[in-house]
């Protein structure tokens, strides 16, 4: 058969030529279509093919998100102080670090921990562009914000007509945690040392608050001047602080506490105005302690009204140790007040050198039982004995503590 590519140029059958011209537009049509579908079918395989994982997963994570459940405005809101669980699959986060992962819901996940202690978790969505909802997740917290400590927190204060008095807080707040000066809480050797008798003088309180390290308490005098100025002040400087109440002690009235002194004559109601009186006078204390007091401490119906209102107040009890007949002790398990006793009464000769001395014997407690408690009154002297004794006490690894973070705490509430 002859082939058609010897002929000349334009030179083809062209019956044939004129058939294939007048069909040209519909087989073009055809071409194209069939182009069109061939091309849509190679690109989906390519795109199977070469899907990005990572979008993949954002798409899949956009499906988990947009399927999570979502309180309905009919649910009650949750209170500013609730604190909102943290999902079981959140890593613990260490203090002061930001953290940021990827969350199983298609989420991002931020916690950061604030300078008070608080830990925020913020839950973003990663392929909105909205805020996400934050959960918080804040600890048992101890202290107050250094800049606030010497203002009452309104959350534990009632307004009464003895003055401010602490009370428990609608989430349980207690002073007792609030005031209280924060600690390593390593468990270590640690000594907690109260100095009292401030508000008595002048002199000697200003004396102390400006000369003792911040880690000594300071005991108030519930019969005492300015104490709402001392207690300022000493909060400023980081101290935590006690109330003392004056009780009748065994030898009354020749040896006299002062005016406002609880007495057994007394009956309950007077004894309970006598105390909310001196509670009154000063905010921003952890606890009450004795000033004096060995006959009243040791009289279960003189004392067991008083423990009880202590009992509803979200503070401790502080027992100086100077009565061996007190009953504190027994009323603190059984109304569940933190209870903390004196191991050594540091000046009962008020003299540097035998303060010093005794508070070689309290380390010796505190190393033998983990803890010790001394006891002083703010006497010049004795001052300078424990500033002194305090700082070389630290550099032999001795933690010096407020008086709160040794107290026991009964659990019967």
């Amino acid at each position: 058969m002859q082939s058609d590519l010897n002929r000349p140029l334009g030179q083809n059958n062209k019956s044939k030529s004129k058939a294939t011209d007048k069909n040209k537009p519909a087989n073009l049509f055809k071409w194209l279509a069939g182009f069109a579908v061939v091309a849509i079918i190679g690109g989906a395989s390519f795109t199977a093919i070469h899907q990005d994982p990572i979008e993949s997963k954002i798409e899949t994570a956009a499906i988990d998100v947009e399927h999570t459940e979502v309180p309905t405005k009919s649910e009650p809101e949750q209170a500013p102080n609730e604190i909102a669980a943290v999902p079981e699959n959140t890593e613990q986060i260490q203090p002061g670090i930001i953290d940021r992962q990827a969350g199983n819901s298609g989420g991002n996940i931020e916690t950061v921990t604030t300078s008070d202690g608080l830990k925020i978790t913020k839950v973003t969505p990663s392929d909105r562009d909205n805020d996400g909802a934050v959960l918080l997740d804040a600890p048992n917290q101890r202290g107050q914000d250094p800049h606030l400590a010497h203002l009452p927190d309104p959350k534990i204060t009632e307004d009464t007509e003895f003055g401010r008095l602490p009370v428990y807080g609608q989430n349980g707040e207690r002073a007792f945690d609030v005031y209280a000066r924060p600690w390593s809480g390593a468990r270590g050797t640690r000594i907690a040392i109260i100095v009292g008798g401030l508000g008595l003088s002048q002199t000697g309180s200003n004396y102390a608050i400006n000369t003792l390290s911040e880690d000594i308490t300071l005991g108030f005098a519930g019969n005492g001047n300015s104490l709402q100025r001392w207690m300022q002040s000493a909060r400023r400087n980081g101290h935590e602080i006690i109330l003392q109440v004056p009780f009748e002690p065994f030898d009354y009235p020749n040896n006299n506490p002062g005016r406002g002194t609880l007495v057994t004559a007394n009956d309950p109601v007077s004894n309970l105005n006598l105390l909310h009186e001196a509670m009154g006078r000063i905010t921003n204390y952890t606890g009450v302690g004795n000033f004096m007091g060995g006959r009243f401490l040791s009289d279960p119906e003189s004392f067991e009204p008083i423990m009880h209102d202590i009992a509803s107040r979200g503070i401790l009890f502080f027992d100086d140790g100077t009565s061996s007949r007190s009953l504190a002790e027994t009323f603190s398990k059984t109304f569940g007040i933190p209870f903390v006793a004196a191991d050594l009464v540091l000046d009962a000769t008020p003299q540097k050198a035998q303060v010093l001395k005794k508070l070689d014997d309290l380390e010796r407690i505190a190393k033998r039982n983990g803890f010790a408690v001394g006891t002083a009154s703010a006497f010049t002297d004795s001052v300078d004995a424990i500033a002194e004794w305090s700082n070389e006490a630290k550099a032999r690894g001795i933690e010096i503590v407020g008086l709160s973070a040794l107290a026991t705490e009964p659990n019967t509430r």
